[in-house]
């Protein structure tokens, strides 16, 4: 299901999940990592920023250590990836982040785990989080064009990122993606 509707001056593209892109998204990962059950993907307006994705994830158990009984650090990362992941790929696939303009499928799935860094990466716990089912949302806060010092174009996107679950379990923060390896 795909909307669109205006508020003032913006409109507002809603895209639930596509379950074909989910898979696909998700297909590097071990069978007991797919932590990431659905997303909800929300732009606002064209300029390319205020992407936003509205997640939903399971993790049964542990894909490295003993039940402790809350999403920790590791996890936190694993599902952030594929949040992000799978942001950036229905941004390509709708149209709807400005910065990635031109690029097509492929390239996004020949660059998926290469050419797509963590740069930064900052984590908040303010209450324990349930693994066992839990929702988070990722937003795009900026992505912009870069060329250091005359090296190879790149783009660094800013992004902010939250769980929570039923019991009131919070964990927040922020990550620098640099993308490298433009297509063309």
């Amino acid at each position: 299901m795909t909307g669109a509707h205006a508020t003032g001056a913006h409109s507002i593209h809603e895209h639930a999940t596509d379950e074909q892109l989910l898979a696909r998204v998700l297909q590097p990962y071990k069978d007991h990592c797919k932590y990431l059950k659905s997303a909800r993907v929300t732009a606002e307006g064209t300029a390319g920023t205020g992407v936003t994705a509205h997640c939903t994830f399971e993790i049964p158990e542990s894909c490295y250590i003993d039940d402790t009984g809350h999403l920790n650090a590791v996890e936190i990362t694993i599902c952030y990836n594929q949040m992000m992941y799978y942001t950036v790929a229905a941004a390509i696939q709708w149209g709807i982040l400005e910065a990635f303009e031109g690029w097509t499928m492929d390239d996004f799935w020949k660059r998926q785990l290469p050419d797509i860094l963590i740069a930064r990466f900052a984590s908040k716990f303010r209450r324990p989080v349930t693994p066992r089912s839990f929702s988070g949302a990722i937003e795009f806060r900026s992505v912009q064009h870069r060329s250091p010092g005359g090296a190879a174009p790149l783009l660094i996107a800013e992004t902010a990122y939250r769980y929570h679950d039923a019991e009131g379990g919070r964990c927040d923060g922020e990550a620098t993606l640099a993308f490298t390896g433009l297509p063309g």
